[in-house]
C-alpha cells in the first residue's frame, strides 16, 4: 500500500508537506528537553558538566524516540487506526515490515549511545532508567498491551518523558540523585504529556472506529478542554512556588516567557474543543509551550 492507495483525490496535500508531518520533527523536543533539562539541573547542583555524555545522551534520545514513533506507525497500522492518516510513514512508503526494522535500527543505535554512558560511568544505572522509559513506551502502543487504546496512555508519557527521564539525565552527570528531580520532572511531564493530550480532540471518531477510548473519549471535549486549563496552571503555578521558595533560582521565571503560548491554549481548548478541524492543530500549540518553557526553564538553572 502507498500514498496513492490510501489518500482520496479530493486531499489535495503535496507530498513534501506529508513528508514533513511524517517525520515530526517539533515533537522530537520531547527526547530533548529532558536531557536538557536534567543535564542543566545536575550542573546547579554538581557545578560540573560532561559535554560528552551530555551529547551521547541527546543522540540516544532522539534515537530512541525515532523508534517510538517509527514503531507506533506501524502498530497502529494493524489496527487500522490510521487508515486516514496520509502522513504516517508506514502509509507514505506502503512499507510495513521495513519501517518496523528501521525503528530496531534506530532503538539499537540509541541503545549503543546509552551503553556508552554507562561503560564511562562504570554503572548500569542510566540504562536501566531508559530501559523503563523504553518499557513504558512500548506498552503504550505495542502489542498485546496497547495501552494507549485503554486511556492510559497519559500516565506512561508523564513517567516516561517526566520524572524517570529528568533522573536518567541528572545522574548521567551526577551519579547522584536529587529531590528536585520530582518537581522539575513533574513540570516537563506534564508539558509533554499535553503534546499527547491534545492530539486526541481531532481524531475521536477514528479512534472510537478503532477500538481505542483515548481519555478525551471517555471525558468528552469540554471536560479534556478544562484537565488541559489545569495542566498548564500547575505548571506555571509550580513554576511560582518554587521560585517563591527558593527552591528554584529566580531565573527559573524566564520559562514564564511562555505563558503566552498557555493562554492561546486555553482559548483554543475553551472555544473550539468540540470542533476537529478547529483544534487539530493544538498539540502545535502544546508543543510550542513545551519546548520554550523548557528551554528557558533549563537556562535558568544555568546563568
Amino acid at each position: 500500500m502507498v500514498m496513492s492507495d490510501v489518500m482520496p483525490d479530493s486531499v489535495a496535500v503535496s507530498s513534501e508537506k506529508l513528508w514533513w508531518a511524517a517525520l515530526k520533527l517539533p515533537i522530537y523536543s520531547v527526547a530533548i528537553m529532558p536531557i536538557w533539562l536534567g543535564s542543566a539541573l545536575g550542573w546547579a547542583e554538581s557545578g560540573d558538566l560532561y559535554l560528552g555524555r551530555f551529547f551521547l545522551f541527546l543522540a540516544a534520545a532522539v534515537l530512541i524516540l525515532a523508534w517510538l514513533n517509527l514503531s507506533n506507525d506501524v502498530f497502529d497500522a494493524d489496527t487500522g487506526i490510521d487508515r486516514h492518516k496520509y502522513h504516517s510513514v508506514v502509509n507514505l512508503t506502503g512499507k510495513k515490515s521495513l519501517i518496523l526494522w528501521l525503528s530496531y535500527l534506530c532503538l539499537s543505535l540509541g541503545g549503543v549511545g546509552i551503553g556508552a554512558i554507562a561503560y564511562l560511568q562504570h554503572d548500569v544505572t542510566v540504562p536501566s532508567l531508559v530501559a523503563l522509559c523504553c518499557f513504558l513506551g512500548y506498552i503504550y502502543q505495542g502489542p498485546p498491551f496497547r495501552l494507549g487504546y485503554l486511556g492510559l496512555g497519559e500516565p506512561l508519557c508523564f513517567f516516561a518523558f517526566g520524572p524517570l527521564a529528568i533522573a536518567a539525565a541528572y545522574y548521567s552527570q551526577t551519579q547522584a540523585w536529587s529531590p528536585l528531580i520530582w518537581p522539575v520532572g513533574t513540570i516537563l511531564g506534564l508539558t509533554t504529556t499535553l503534546i499527547l493530550f491534545c492530539s486526541h480532540f481531532h481524531q475521536i471518531e477514528d479512534d472510537l472506529a478503532a477500538g481505542k477510548r483515548s481519555p478525551v473519549a471517555r471525558l468528552g471535549t469540554q471536560t479534556s478542554s478544562r484537565l488541559v486549563q489545569g495542566a498548564i496552571a500547575i505548571v506555571f503555578i509550580t513554576i511560582l512556588i518554587g521560585v517563591g521558595l527558593q527552591v528554584f533560582p529566580p531565573l527559573s521565571l524566564l520559562s514564564l516567557v511562555a505563558l503566552p503560548w498557555g493562554v492561546q491554549l486555553i482559548r483554543q481548548m475553551q472555544q473550539f474543543h468540540d470542533q476537529p478541524d478547529q483544534i487539530k492543530t493544538s498539540k502545535f500549540v502544546a508543543a510550542n509551550l513545551h519546548f520554550v518553557s523548557g528551554l528557558l526553564f533549563g537556562l535558568g538553572w544555568i546563568l
